[in-house]
């Protein structure tokens, strides 16, 4: 099945052109099938790349797929076109009173400045406590994975001696979790941030539990052990070159930047960057479609709850 995507989105053109399957409102209504409602928060400035990014993971899936976009009320956007924001994006005021089986939390560059003090944070912790109510998964990424386990949990972010960028190799600590299956023993992920979070904070909570981390990237993939949030800390979703747009952005820019590790064959920025994460990106967004929204979502999402889980279709084991 397709994932559906409004009328004339940029992404359109682009996931045709690599035979992403997807379809627009009109052919959609024709079909009588109750599509999964996506949410999408983007926080990031460059949303139609980022758009793009996610569309094209949560497009290889046998579900159909709706999505609506929002961004913050209380920020306006720079990099993105104002006719774009009002064509296709929402804001909060005008969604909190839907329900949606999933959502997802970009990242945002935001992670130096204290959480307290980013222009849109008390909507941000506005739209994380009404997901807790209105949304059955929510799926938090870099930033945004930051923001909700300092919020819901109390767990801090700490600067980093130097920037974690590249792409590093991963393990898996929980392997019959279903966020990873298929996954291959070691996996790759891009990260790009100048925080993190620490295992010894997260452990300290009976809440969670850590699913992934990388010896030099550190913690990569948490969840609460209802299965209901979930926190990812790199970005799965990038595209291949987006790391080299950032270091080339740094380098024009004179910023300290090092080589992103695990990148360039050779570490030689000349050299075209060699992709290692596409699959686990792709069974990672499938996985969590599946497994954490389809499986556990009700049919009619009037009859959604705070309090059900996933636990009892797996097992808790955690």
């Amino acid at each position: 099945m397709p994932i559906k995507i409004p009328n004339k989105l940029p992404a359109v053109d682009i996931l045709e052109k690599e035979n992403i399957f997807a379809i627009d409102d009109d052919r959609a209504y024709s079909q009588d099938i109750r599509p999964l409602r996506i949410l999408l928060l983007n926080l990031m400035p460059t949303k139609i790349v980022t758009e793009t990014q996610l569309l094209r993971l949560l497009g290889n899936s046998p579900l159909q797929v709706e999505f609506d976009f929002i961004y913050t009320a209380t920020y306006e956007p720079k990099n993105t076109p104002q006719e774009h924001l009002v064509k296709f994006y929402e804001t909060f005021a005008d969604v909190k009173n839907r329900k949606y089986d999933g959502m997802i939390i970009t990242g945002a560059p935001v992670e130096q400045i204290p959480f307290e003090e980013v222009d849109y944070w008390k909507e941000l912790c506005e739209i994380m406590d009404w997901s807790k109510t209105n949304v059955y998964s929510t799926l938090h990424i870099c930033w945004g994975a930051q923001a909700a386990l300092y919020h819901h949990y109390g767990i801090p972010k700490y600067d980093l001696p130097k920037k974690m960028f590249g792409v590093f190799p991963h393990t898996v600590n929980i392997k019959e979790k279903m966020l990873f299956r298929g996954f291959d023993d070691v996996f790759y992920v891009p990260h790009s941030r100048h925080t993190e979070v620490k295992g010894e904070d997260i452990c300290k909570i009976p809440q969670l539990c850590i699913l992934s981390q990388s010896e030099e990237a550190g913690i990569y993939a948490v969840t609460d052990k209802k299965y209901r949030r979930l926190f990812i800390t790199g970005h799965s979703e990038y595209d291949p070159l987006t790391l080299k747009a950032e270091y080339d952005r740094d380098v024009a820019q004179g910023l300290p930047i090092n080589i992103p590790a695990n990148y360039y064959p050779n570490d030689d920025p000349k050299q075209t960057p060699v992709v290692r994460w596409r699959s686990a990106a792709n069974l990672l967004f499938a996985n969590w479609l599946n497994y954490y929204v389809y499986q556990g979502t009700p049919f009619d999402l009037e009859n959604l709850t705070g309090s059900s889980d996933l636990s009892g279709l797996w097992g808790d084991g955690i």
